[in-house]
């Protein structure tokens, strides 16, 4: 059964940068998801999949993914509205494995991830300086939740505006 076993880290500095040995465009749009169980299709480069992943048992879950048409992602894509997300992903070697530095777009601008896929649970990981504090457990940092907390927070700053505008 294919796993996903991943670290997730927030990033301090920019030094990754100089490091990276290619990047690419993607675009993620959340189909379902459910008892932390998700689907979401995705397009990067000219490779479009539809993805499920399980819940998280520690730092590994189920993922499945399949390529499929491109004409179906767009189809899958127009039911996702609100629940798309767009990022460049970076790949930089490091002493543990490739990271994949994720800068996002759009309603979650300003958001940069590190990622590492590793083998097992207790592989040690060797981070480069550019790495900050894990939140691999931490739900604040699931896409779908900081999607949610930032229309959230876009919804409150209308409403103040709207209220100081005397609406």
């Amino acid at each position: 059964m294919p796993l996903e076993i991943e670290r997730k880290f927030l990033v301090r500095t920019d030094a990754w940068r100089d490091q990276t040995t290619h990047s690419e465009r993607l675009r993620d749009g959340l189909v379902a998801r459910q008892d932390g169980l998700k689907v979401r299709v995705r397009c990067y480069g000219n490779r479009t999949t539809l993805c499920v992943k399980s819940a998280r048992r520690g730092l590994t879950r189920d993922e499945f993914e399949y390529e499929i048409p491109a004409d179906h992602a767009e189809a899958i894509f127009a039911h996702c509205e609100g629940r798309i997300l767009e990022k460049t992903r970076h790949y930089v070697p490091g002493d543990s494995g490739i990271w994949e530095v994720d800068v996002y777009h759009g309603a979650l601008e300003g958001v940069v991830i590190a990622e590492i896929e590793v083998p097992t649970e207790t592989t040690s990981v060797t981070l480069p300086d550019w790495v900050g504090d894990e939140v691999t457990s931490d739900p604040r940092y699931s896409k779908a939740n900081m999607l949610t907390e930032r229309s959230r927070a876009a919804t409150v700053r209308e409403l103040r505006r709207a209220r100081l505008a005397g609406l």
